[in-house]
């Protein structure tokens, strides 16, 4: 066991100490705390978990969180460390100075700053009863009472579903709308047919709907999927655009900080006749921005996705928007664009995108990351294809974790 003085929270959350062996990375220390850890050797650093605090950081937060919940520090006190994120991210990776502008923190669903403010969630079924979180890069379960997290409409279903019976399951998986006041169930594992007593059941306690996925090795909801009952589909509102959001999709789990950014990226983009939009899942984003363009193309390679983007278009009487269900490597084949919009998965962009921008020169990238050190990888690459940062700012969609987005816009040099 080590004592250890945390100097500061690096990329994943993790705190940076030194040793006379070196550097050490550990998981559970604050900035300035002091604390025992166990350490194990890795090529070129220790890593480890904090076992004890011996001096707690002055703001730590001492109300029970759930294992997910690796920033445990009053709110105020959170903003700067994420905002710190991405500012070094860009001077150590992109190798750029440049002022970000500050932090957008989460807007506050409750009484508290930073709870309540996520509208999914999933769960394991704990052995003894229950429902519980994976403790992070372990199979240990951690049985949980309650989910400060969580919004308010998926709090009754928490509660319902921690006391209900649910053998031969997996996952139950929770997907809210705040705009609606309503939740819908996924569950995994087992057959379908046996549960559809207990979907009726559960629509009967007030959950909207109810959808069974099977266990799929590829991940959550990649194996076959049935509707067992209820609404098949919620409605969202991102900052004044109605999206269907449903239990077994992708989309922004805290609603109004997604509605802000959409609406800033609107605001900082210059109107054009033609913009793409990568990775657009939805398309909520392309809806925000359709009134600025003549044409707008958002390319996504998931069908269901497609589909609900299609029809909530429909519903809204967009009719420049033009979804294609392809992969994002397809970009060359719709340019020349004014704007290429990107949000990629957390591996950033690939590099046969990062060449289609290169070449095919759209006059404006708007790109939305949420992982600063990837973005900023891309960043640094997109300048040495001629591009320059204009704007950067980061957003707090998940509160007490380390996890922070970031809006960016970048132009090519004339």
């Amino acid at each position: 066991m080590a004592r250890l003085h945390i100097e500061k929270l690096v990329a994943g959350g993790l705190g940076l100490a030194r040793t006379p062996s070196g550097t050490a990375l550990v998981r559970g220390g604050l900035p300035g705390e002091v604390v025992e850890a166990e350490l194990r050797e890795r090529k070129n650093h220790l890593e480890g978990h904090v076992r004890k605090i011996l001096e707690p950081h002055p703001a730590r937060y001492l109300k029970p969180l759930p294992p997910s919940a690796d920033l445990p520090l009053e709110y105020p006190a959170q903003l700067p460390i994420k905002q710190g994120f991405v500012q070094e991210s860009l001077e150590r990776i992109a190798k750029l100075s440049f002022a970000v502008f500050p932090i957008q923190p989460s807007p506050t669903y409750g009484a508290e700053e930073g709870l309540y403010c996520r509208t999914a969630a999933q769960y394991a079924l704990h052995p003894l009863g229950g429902l519980a979180y994976r403790q992070p890069k372990s199979s240990d379960l951690v049985r949980i009472p309650h989910d400060p997290l969580i919004a308010e409409p998926l709090q009754p279903a928490f509660a319902l579903l921690s006391g209900w019976p649910l053998s031969s399951l997996e996952e139950v998986v929770l997907r809210g709308s705040i705009y609606e006041g309503s939740v819908q169930v996924g569950i995994i594992g087992g057959q379908a047919q046996f549960f559809k007593k207990t979907a009726q059941a559960l629509l009967q306690e007030g959950i909207a709907g109810v959808i069974w996925g099977e266990p799929s090795r590829r991940g959550r909801f990649r194996g076959r999927i049935q509707h067992l009952g209820g609404a098949s589909g919620l409605l969202e509102d991102f900052g004044g655009v109605l999206s269907t959001v449903n239990v077994q999709s992708f989309a922004q789990v805290n609603p109004r900080a997604a509605g802000l950014l959409f609406r800033e990226a609107s605001q900082i983009v210059a109107p054009g006749r033609k913009a793409v939009e990568l990775y657009a899942g939805s398309g909520v984003l392309s809806l925000h921005l359709a009134p600025l363009f003549e044409e707008i193309v958002a390319i996504e390679i998931n069908r269901s996705a497609v589909a609900r983007g299609e029809a909530d278009r429909d519903r809204l009487g967009v009719q420049n928007l033009v979804f294609k269900q392809d992969d994002a490597r397809v970009l060359t084949k719709h340019l020349p664009a004014d704007l290429v919009m990107v949000d990629p998965p957390r591996a950033g962009l690939s590099p046969e995108v990062l060449k289609s921008l290169a070449e095919g020169q759209p006059a404006h990238i708007l790109y939305i990351a949420c992982d600063p050190a990837t973005w900023a990888r891309d960043v640094g690459r997109l300048g040495q294809a001629g591009y320059q940062l204009r704007f950067v700012r980061p957003y707090d969609f998940y509160p007490f974790t380390h996890h922070v987005e970031v809006l960016s816009l970048l132009s090519r040099q004339n």
